[in-house]
């Protein structure tokens, strides 16, 4: 009976989910269901995984309409019409038309008129796959109407929206917030009936009492109806079946190519080496998942015909195939990698490959994967669901009641005492609770493309968001339950600064022979790299130069490959929050610590000392420890994040995980505590090929930034920094032994330019400064040379006032004009074509020769205008201080102050905010000091209160020196911002 029913997924107007919907029938005694959201599929998949649990037979189809008016709802006969309808959505989505007045004829679909709009058409003629359906409230009206000529196409349509009063308000308060306006403006005609409720069946069917042959239609329209996907362990994979048209020349293919790669890869393919090899390709073949490798193998290909840079990570590093192939750059074999965890028999999925390339790159090897693939409609982006967060609710439902915008705000905050709330903010704070966790709306997925055997739209409508890619209405959970697997097209910075470093190189040096960058084995062999990974000197470097990250490489020790991919797993937050990581370094550091670890764990880790550093050794741990097989043991480790864990099938792994630890006799303790481990870090860790894979980026990085600094150092410029902002890379480039160089109208490009040791900064780090001026100003000096004078370049650059005086205060045209204070007031007077010797006075004067008076540039002037226009000062900031240091310590005298009180002065760098166990605000501050060198500090919360951060500068710092694993902190006790000199142009600058 139940054939237009809403999930919130009728985004900004349903408010039950499908699971909710589907309790909520079968409660009401209903054994069928059509899901019908309103211009969308998001929920179909899963509302047709889920129905069995619950008994309801389903069905799915949409609730086209145009804006707010009901149009007409299309009924899936099959997966054909779904497909059908899926395809139908998106085109008039895509083409942003209006949908079609009348219901248009698609394969494998029934067509159902609300009774009004039918009425609207006059509809007295129906096509074979057309109905009208009917709510009870309208019965009293279709005796009477000439279309009940046509009874015998006449259903129950009864909308489902809500559960009751409280949805129907929330449904008023999303309509609100779509429409943008005031709740007590909403419009009727954008409401639903607040009679949208799921009667029980017995109550519906006592409605139609007097009209059985509605009943009798309705449930012989819905017995013609069938829809199936397979959600079961053992399904196939829906992505493409086959790479070259024939599986058996895919077959070959891939052992052609790993064949060739072991000849790249290994000047002598050990027995070990090939065992391997056979024994994955064997593997692969058995799962069906040579089409997914071969893609993946073409993706990469492409990449490298292009020159971009790619890097394979994910747990497909983990295999030897994918080394072979070129994939990945992380030779399994050097680094005993956990084959289990790329491949076993038990996993439905195939590996994870996550391939980054330059942030320039991604989006033309996107291009390239959909022409390549997606002719026949297989290509689409992947979903993510959008939705109300707690403060994001708080926000727009304040908007709709109207408050003033500093109640928001401390409603936002959470700031408040709930007793002493309004009428209105009470409501806004209860109901944004309720709208916790709903689908707001759809979003692209960081980098997830699917490429499926059939057209995607046999599983999903699309939209064609402004990236110009169909984008799919699901997200990856769902897509992986229908067996539809994402490949991972990722884009990051790192990538961009090694291309762009090798280019400068081969530019700036061009007699220097580069290494394959991709033949990792003689950088992650160089010993000064490895000195520099031990000195954390990494600056720059791909994942390897934040405070945290150089903290650890000093604690740890690091100088070398391996000790690199303990660290990059060790620092994610699952390892360092579950006390790990700090049993990891105690145990590295102190052999008679690794005693206190567990035999089983010991025996299963002995690398990692007993202690869970990799998503791996959750699976070792659940299969060797608590006896779950293979399969188990991943839904194990998978269900330790993001929807999985609600999952059944999670729920029952995790009852097995403690009953077999049980049977075998652990202790339950022991049991618990392991348990709060893998809770802690399986959703944040890495598997161990994924942190080899972003360390062999870290020594590609490394590499350049140890023997070509400065080219490194300009490519991290123009790939706009990392960790840092832009004038700490500078001071980098400057310790380096860089010369550098404001912009300069002749020798300054968009980016940054380096001339041997010379680095010009660019005309993009000019604060509005416009992309356009610049690129003008680039155009024409490339076609008619360098500028002469201001003149000159007024002549040929088209230029506004407040653009041209951005170059002279930066001095840009310091070769030209050496006072650019003079030349100011000149361009003042050019620009404004006022005539210098033709001006008619004001007043008389006995004598007409005026000469202005010699403008002097002091350099601190020159800082302030640096630090308007730059944001930073090139100079040294302590040279702006109003009063001097009044000490001379820096972080070089740390260790003589071990245990010890000691002044400090720094320069803030950047700041890390957390929470102690209790809940109380705490930071990590780094400093740079007067000799450029790093100052580490922590402010416990007593002290974070008293003496807060107070934005960007110099300050005084007075605290105690402690040393944990040969790693110095202030831990600071007093703190003080340290005032500038007076800028007299612009008063003090804080």
């Amino acid at each position: 009976m139940l054939l237009n029913v809403h999930s919130y997924y009728s985004l900004r107007y349903g408010t039950i989910s499908e699971k909710e919907l589907l309790e909520m029938a079968a409660a009401r005694g209903y054994s069928q269901m059509v899901l019908t959201d309103i211009n969308n599929t998001s929920a179909c998949l899963n509302f047709i995984r889920l129905a069995p649990q619950f008994g309801i037979r389903p069905m799915v189809g949409i609730d086209f309409r145009n804006g707010n008016q009901r149009l007409y709802v299309g009924v899936a006969q099959n997966n054909t019409g779904f497909m059908q309808l899926n395809r139908f959505l998106s085109v008039c989505k895509a083409r942003k038309e209006p949908f079609p007045e009348t219901a248009p004829a698609l394969e494998g679909v029934y067509m159902i008129y609300p009774f009004e709009r039918a009425l609207e058409l006059d509809k007295q003629s129906l096509a074979p796959y057309e109905y009208i359906g009917v709510q009870w409230q309208e019965l009293r009206k279709i005796r009477f109407s000439r279309l009940y000529a046509q009874k015998e196409r006449f259903v129950i349509l009864q909308p489902v929206s809500f559960r009751g009063k409280r949805d129907f308000n929330l449904h008023r308060l999303l309509r609100a917030i779509d429409n943008n306006t005031l709740l007590s403006k909403l419009p009727p005609e954008e409401q639903s009936d607040p009679d949208a409720l799921m009667l029980p069946k017995a109550e519906l069917l006592d409605k139609f009492a007097d009209f059985p042959d509605l009943v009798a239609h309705t449930e012989k329209l819905l017995a013609q109806c069938s829809i199936r996907f397979d959600f079961s362990q053992g399904r196939k994979p829906q992505n493409k079946m086959d790479y070259t048209g024939n599986s058996q020349a895919d077959k070959r293919m891939l052992r052609e190519l790993c064949e060739k790669g072991l000849a790249y890869r290994y000047s002598e393919p050990s027995v070990v080496v090939r065992s391997r090899m056979e024994k994955e390709l064997a593997l692969i073949e058995e799962m069906g998942f040579i089409p997914f490798f071969l893609i993946n193998w073409d993706i990469v290909d492409y990449a490298k015909r292009q020159g971009y840079y790619h890097v394979g990570r994910g747990s497909g590093a983990n295999s030897i195939v994918a080394y072979l192939l070129g994939i990945t750059d992380v030779d399994p074999i050097e680094l005993d990698l956990y084959f289990e965890r790329f491949m076993n028999l038990y996993r439905a999925n195939p590996p994870d490959f996550d391939i980054d390339f330059s942030w320039r790159d991604r989006e033309d090897v996107t291009r390239y994967i959909f022409e390549r693939f997606g002719g026949q409609g297989q290509v689409a982006l992947l979903a993510t669901y959008n939705t109300f967060k707690h403060s994001a609710a708080v926000r727009e439902l304040g908007k709709v009641f109207g408050l003033p915008k500093h109640e928001i705000d401390r409603l936002s905050s959470g700031k408040y005492d709930p007793d002493q709330l309004d009428k209105f903010s009470t409501l806004t704070h209860r109901y944004a609770g309720y709208m916790q966790g709903m689908p707001n709306y759809l979003s692209v997925h960081s980098g997830g493309i699917l490429i499926s055997e059939k057209p995607i739209h046999y599983f999903s409508a699309t939209d064609l968001p402004p990236k110009g890619f169909p984008t799919t209405q699901f997200d990856m959970v769902i897509a992986e339950d229908v067996g539809l697997y994402k490949y991972d097209i990722l884009a990051q910075r790192g990538l961009g600064k090694i291309k762009d470093a090798l280019a400068l190189v081969r530019e700036n040096r061009p007699h220097v022979v580069l290494p394959d960058i991709h033949h990792v084995a003689p950088l992650i062999q160089d010993p000064k790299i490895n000195t520099m990974v031990a000195r954390a000197a990494c600056v720059g470097c791909f994942y390897v130069e934040s405070p945290a990250m150089r903290m650890l490489l000093k604690k740890l020790e690091v100088d070398n490959y391996l000790g690199l991919v303990a660290a990059s797993s060790i620092i994610r937050p699952g390892v360092s929050q579950s006390g790990m990581m700090r049993e990891y370094i105690l145990r590295h550091k102190d052999p008679e610590r690794r005693k206190l670890a567990h035999p089983v764990l010991w025996d299963i880790m002995p690398d990692t000392y007993g202690v869970m550093v990799y998503q791996e050794d959750v699976i070792k741990v659940a299969h060797h420890f608590a006896g779950l097989d293979l399969g188990e043991a991943d839904v194990l480790r998978r269900g330790m994040s993001g929807k999985y864990r609600s999952r059944d099938e999670f729920l029952k792994v995790k009852q097995k995980f403690f009953a077999n630890c049980n049977e075998k006799g652990h202790d339950p303790d022991q049991v618990a505590e392991i348990w709060r481990q893998i809770e802690s870090f399986a959703g944040y860790a890495f598997a161990k090929g994924h942190s080899a894979s972003y360390a062999v980026e870290s020594y590609q990085s490394l590499y350049l930034k140890c023997y070509y600094p400065l080219e490194y150092m300009v490519a991290t410029l123009n790939n706009g920094g990392g960790y840092y902002k832009a004038e700490f890379y500078i001071h980098e480039a400057r310790m380096c032994g860089g010369h550098i160089h404001l912009p300069h109208i002749n020798k300054s490009d968009y980016l940054t330019r380096l001339e041997g040791n010379a680095i010009y900064l660019g005309f993009c780090y000019l604060q509005n400064f416009e992309l356009a001026q610049a690129k003008r100003i680039m155009e024409v000096r490339q076609q008619d040379g360098a500028f002469s004078s201001l003149d000159d370049f007024l002549e040929r650059v088209p230029i506004g006032m407040e653009q041209l005086e951005v170059l002279i205060r930066i001095d840009a045209f310091r070769e030209l004009h050496p006072n650019k204070r003079k030349l100011l007031w000149q361009a003042y007077l050019k620009r404004n074509k006022i005539p210098q010797h033709h001006q008619q006075p004001l007043f008389r004067s006995h004598s007409r020769n005026f000469a202005l008076p010699e403008l002097q540039l002091h350099k601190l002037e020159q800082a302030f205008d640096e630090l308007e226009l730059l944001g930073f000062a090139l100079g040294d900031p302590f040279d702006l201080l109003e009063l001097p240091p009044a000490t001379d310590w820096n972080a070089v005298h740390m260790q003589r102050f071990l245990h010890r009180n000691m002044e400090l002065y720094g320069y803030l760098v950047s700041l890390k905010k957390t929470k102690t166990s209790g809940g109380k605000l705490m930071f990590f501050g780094t400093f740079l000091d007067r000799q450029g060198a790093w100052i580490d500090t922590v402010h416990f919360p007593p002290v974070a209160k008293k003496y807060p951060f107070r934005g960007r500068g110099i300050y005084r710092l007075r605290g105690k020196v402690m040393e944990e694993f040969g790693f110095l902190t202030l831990e600071v006790n007093h703190m003080e911002k340290m005032a500038y000199v007076e800028d007299r142009r612009y008063k003090v600058l804080d």
